[in-house]
């Protein structure tokens, strides 16, 4: 057995049985040995953005890493942006990348890089591949790594002559051990703060905001008249009728500051305080009131279900059949006439089936979305976690090979999507039921605000130009068609919400673009 089969073999028996994939010449073997081990299934990224943002949507929905193959130091850089927003929604994935056969590097040839250097920021555990005898068990350090609460990258490099020499051997993946819980002063103190009576509110994130950690959370913003919010950069969020309700933190500085000025105490679940994205001359860049108390219950890579459960028992509700604050069941009406951007709102909240994957990279055309869809039946909500922009249409991607069964809405626009179309093209060739809708507003509209925002007048005719992306405008019609997504172009909402409909009943990839 050579390095890249006890490499592939090693990752399968861990559990790692998805490969979304960009190779080069470098990781041939490691291809050949994919083409011998059916286990792994393995998906083509047209770029590397595409192979990592996937990543990261089937990460966030399976809850267990896929791993990606890039080719050398120039595509671990063209993954970069994506491995970010990974890195900040703290999910795991195995990043594989070849590098020149050992005693190739010394020519110094035209593609050879620092990889570690490159690979540094965004990996919690960077391994090179030293032998083929090594190779099985550094995999299965890699799936450990990755799978380490609360989720992150490891990225292993692997030289091509590790993995065409002969001696490799596949490595048992150990079990994980458990996320510990947060010391019981530390429950107690937050017990102690929900019994003063005084405004709290829960800032939560990982597996506390769907499934059993949200039940939990509502049970006890239940008892205690606690609020419960998702930070903006939103990893995963369960919602709609029947879940407990849970706000988003606002993106602009002023509203986030208005959001929180009730509050006289914050309790924080794998979450970080709330801030500004970006500083802003003679602004605070902190939402919280100066005298609000800030306390972790639970820090990153802690059992957060397990500490809320702790929570509870303290405060003796642990299995009490409390109903938590959920959204009633009721639809806007499905609009018609001029396309407006609360009609697109309340054409997604009418006709937004159960269980969607809604993958939501509309920063200023899609602000109303949210408020619309909070009484359609339940869903998942996925957001861009590190503010690198272009993540949805790969975030779709990954999400829909994640969970076949069910239906992925994305919404981008036409500034982000452009930075990687290429993610159309692979879910044609999967066949992914994902509906893309893009906001084609032919800008990029929210620096427009943010140069009005940061006082430096009004944008002359060369600032307006790196914020205008017409001249000409782009089709997404034709783009879709390119890539083997069937598209249409709307005009109104009656026809938006005729595109949608069919978009969310059809099988396979469909698109939609709405001018704004």
């Amino acid at each position: 057995m050579n390095g890249a089969e006890s490499l592939i073999r090693t990752l399968v028996a861990g559990g790692v049985d998805t490969c979304f994939s960009n190779p080069g010449t470098s990781e041939i073997h490691v291809v050949a040995a994919l083409d011998r081990i059916p286990e792994m299934r393995c998906l083509l990224g047209l770029f590397e953005g595409v192979v990592t943002g996937a990543a990261d949507g089937y990460a966030r929905m399976a809850e267990k890493p896929a791993c990606t193959l890039l080719h050398l130091g120039p595509g671990l850089g063209n993954g970069l942006a994506n491995l970010h927003n990974a890195r900040r929604a703290q999910v795991p994935i195995v990043n594989l990348v070849g590098q020149h056969a050992t005693d190739h590097l010394h020519y110094d040839a035209p593609l050879t890089s620092d990889i570690e250097a490159i690979a540094q920021p965004i990996s919690k555990w960077l391994r090179t591949s030293r032998a083929a005898s090594e190779i099985g068990r550094d995999a299965a350090e890699a799936v450990i790594a990755a799978r380490t609460a609360p989720g992150q990258i490891a990225t292993l490099i692997v030289p091509a002559d590790v993995a065409w020499s002969d001696g490799g051997s596949v490595a048992a993946v150990p079990a994980m051990p458990a996320p510990p819980l947060p010391d019981a002063q530390i429950v107690e103190h937050a017990a102690a703060m929900l019994r003063s009576g005084s405004r709290t509110a829960i800032l939560m994130a990982g597996n506390a905001l769907y499934g059993k950690g949200l039940v939990t959370a509502g049970r006890i913003a239940s008892a205690t008249g606690a609020k419960l919010l998702a930070p903006y950069p939103i990893t995963r969020l369960q919602r709609g009728v029947g879940i407990p309700k849970v706000d988003r933190v606002q993106y602009v500085l002023e509203q986030g500051i208005e959001q929180f000025k009730e509050f006289r105490q914050l309790i924080l679940v794998g979450a970080q305080a709330p801030v500004a994205y970006f500083a802003y001359p003679g602004k605070s860049s902190v939402f919280t009131a100066p005298d609000c108390e800030i306390h972790t219950l639970a820090k990153p890579g802690e059992d957060y279900i397990g500490a809320l459960d702790a929570l509870a028992t303290a405060l003796s509700i642990r299995g009490a059949k409390l109903a938590a604050e959920t959204a009633e069941a009721e639809r806007p009406p499905l609009p018609t006439g001029e396309i407006t951007l609360p009609g697109l709102a309340a054409a997604v909240g009418a006709l937004l089936p159960e269980s969607t994957i809604v993958v939501d990279e509309s920063m200023t055309s899609g602000r109303g979305l949210m408020a619309a869809t909070k009484g359609a039946p339940p869903h998942d909500w996925l957001g861009n976690t590190g503010g690198s922009i272009g993540i949805a249409l790969p975030l779709a991607a990954g999400a829909a090979v994640a969970c076949p069964n069910r239906r992925v809405l994305c919404l981008t626009a036409d500034g982000s999507g452009m930075y990687t179309p290429q993610a159309l093209w692979t879910m044609a060739r999967e066949g992914l039921n994902v509906t893309t809708v893009v906001f084609a507003n032919h800008d990029y509209a929210v620096l427009k605000r943010e140069f009005s925002y940061l006082g430096v007048g009004n944008a002359g005719a060369r600032a307006s130009a790196m914020f205008e992306i017409g001249r000409p405008d782009l089709d997404w019609t034709l783009l879709a068609k390119g890539m083997g997504v069937p598209g249409t172009r709307v005009t109104s909402l009656d026809g938006f919400g005729k595109a949608l409909r069919e978009g969310l009943e059809t099988e396979g990839p469909t698109l939609i673009e709405v001018p704004l």
